[in-house]
């Protein structure tokens, strides 16, 4: 015997039917069929008006729309947008709100849900979130030499339609400009040879603070260093990154771009070798005619003195404190120790590590004065301390 199909339709029916026999109470009714005594009545209220139509399910969208708008909202919408393509939605529709005063006005929300299904919108991939690795030490300078700022100034062109982007250096105490070069590249050649003349003039600082880009950082190694900031460690000078996104962090170097650009940025005519005589011209009356109020009115050049740290460029190799054990770094970024080839950065090729064994399991190690983090004797993987 074939299974009897039942389907929504049958049951409403079969259930009004015995609802007017009244062999049960119409609640008793209403839990056989596990509804509820208001849709039981619904049901038998819709048979008594419209018979078995009446039990068909009925539509649910409702009979008004709050962000319905006839075509001609729309089209108005679009026609403004066309007019206005740079514009987006907000704009749009205070266009539109001034054109109709008198009618009912789409929310932003649907103003923007329009000009999207019209393809006005431009959906933007959202870029994969980088959390670079950087070296911070934030102290506040008491004395010359304590802080060097550096940093490149925008770029503009000049009147020859040449690039201009000098490399701007200064001590963060005394507020004195070492530097301000239009080197040949902005790459780490053209700016270590313009560091070597600085500290040949002026010494080492104890630290360089700098921002996340290249040539002073990068995401891609550990810690965010690069050959020119491997070079700075080496030469026992302390780093400091600002935070990415936070240029307020050096603030006063900002502050002196802000100068450049109203005094000279666009405002030079000549070559890029002109531009670098006013540049060179700007810095000395900078330094030593224009009096700064968190120097009291002094000038930079009263202010700042030469670094007691003489630079020299004949270092080859860092001695390390007994039980270390000195390890040298292969152009590819490589160590050999205990018959492995350990990987722990190419930036650091051509120098040596020192190893400083903490157990059997663990060994760190140090560039010069600096913690880069500690080989895994188990599995021989160099983790930097920020990966702990």
């Amino acid at each position: 015997m074939p299974w009897k199909e039942v389907n929504v339709m049958n049951q409403k029916l079969e259930f009004v039917l015995k609802s007017f026999k009244k062999e049960k109470s119409f609640t008793d009714l209403c839990t056989e069929y596990c509804i509820t005594a208001k849709t039981g009545y619904k049901w038998k209220e819709r048979f008594l008006l419209d018979g078995i139509e009446g039990l068909k399910e009925k539509p649910r969208k409702p009979r008004t729309n709050p962000t319905h708008f006839s075509e001609d909202v729309i089209c108005e919408l679009i026609r403004i947008k066309k007019t206005k393509l740079r514009w987006g939605p907000k704009k749009i529709r205070e266009v539109y709100v001034k054109n109709h005063p008198h009618e009912r006005i789409p929310a932003r929300s649907t103003v923007e849900r329009i000009l999207k299904k019209a393809g006005f919108v431009e959906l933007r991939k959202r870029r994969r979130k980088i959390n670079p690795e950087r070296i911070q030490h934030r102290i506040v300078p008491l004395k010359p030499n304590d802080v060097w700022t550096v940093d490149f100034k925008g770029w503009w062109y000049t009147k020859e339609r040449e690039k201009c982007e000098p490399l701007t250096v200064r001590d963060e105490f005394s507020k004195y400009i070492f530097s301000i070069a239009i080197l040949e590249k902005a790459d780490i050649s053209s700016v270590k040879q313009e560091f070597e003349h600085i500290f040949r003039l002026h010494g080492i600082p104890q630290m360089i603070r700098s921002d996340n880009g290249p040539p002073f950082a990068s995401h891609m190694s550990i810690h965010g260093l690069t050959r020119l900031s491997a070079w700075w460690l080496s030469l026992g000078i302390k780093l400091d990154r600002i935070d990415p996104g936070s240029p307020q962090q050096n603030g006063a170097h900002e502050r002196m771009h802000l100068d450049i650009k109203k005094e000279l940025e666009g405002k030079i005519a000549g070559s890029l070798k002109m531009h670098q005589q006013v540049f060179n011209v700007w810095r000395k009356e900078f330094n030593e005619e224009r009096p700064h109020e968190s120097l009291s009115m002094k000038t930079p050049a009263t202010v700042y003195a030469n670094s007691d740290i003489k630079y020299d460029c004949n270092i080859d190799r860092i001695e390390y404190p007994r039980g270390f054990k000195s390890r040298q770094v292969n152009d590819r970024g490589y160590i050999n120790h205990m018959g492995r080839r350990i990987f722990i950065t190419n930036a650091l090729g051509g120098y040596n590590v020192g190893l400083k064994m903490i157990n059997k399991c663990y060994s760190e190690v140090w560039f010069n004065s600096t913690l880069l983090g500690e080989i895994d004797l188990n599995s021989y993987i160099f983790k930097s301390i920020l990966e702990k």
